[in-house]
């Protein structure tokens, strides 16, 4: 089973993170939280572990609107909350990698009918999002 939508793109790592965030807005997410995975094992692991994981961030991604109904709808779903996106890239990569939860993931543990609404909305606003990222930029 697959659990993420993911898209390579021929971005420099940076470049793909900026694309990602300016993306993943214009579909009304907001970034909650930003984990600069990289930094962190660098920080407690040491610069091999660092080198080994890559440039990587996870993005903790949310729309307002539909994490408003799918908490309204199951309270407990807000332990799959934020939407979590990861921009990665290890040294020997020639693409950067974007993936993002499939939302449709949330349908399985929850027999909620307004949250398979949601997981719906979500997915298609994720989808256009990383599809987004393989455009030019405006």
């Amino acid at each position: 089973m697959t659990y993420t939508l993911t898209t390579n793109v021929d971005l420099p790592w940076a470049e793909a993170l900026d694309r990602t965030r300016d993306a993943l807005s214009a579909q009304g997410f907001g970034i909650l939280t930003e984990i600069n995975v990289r930094s962190t094992f660098e920080t407690k692991l040491g610069a091999e572990a660092a080198d080994a994981v890559g440039d990587y961030v996870i993005l903790g991604a949310c729309n307002p609107a539909l994490a408003s109904r799918a908490l309204a709808a199951e309270p407990e779903i807000g332990a799959l909350l934020p939407c979590n996106v990861v921009v990665r890239r290890n040294k020997d990569a020639e693409l950067t990698t974007v993936e993002a939860i499939d939302p449709q993931t949330m349908v399985q543990l929850s027999t909620a009918p307004s949250v398979k609404e949601v997981a719906d909305d979500a997915g298609t606003r994720l989808r256009k999002a990383l599809a987004d990222l393989g455009q030019p930029a405006t």
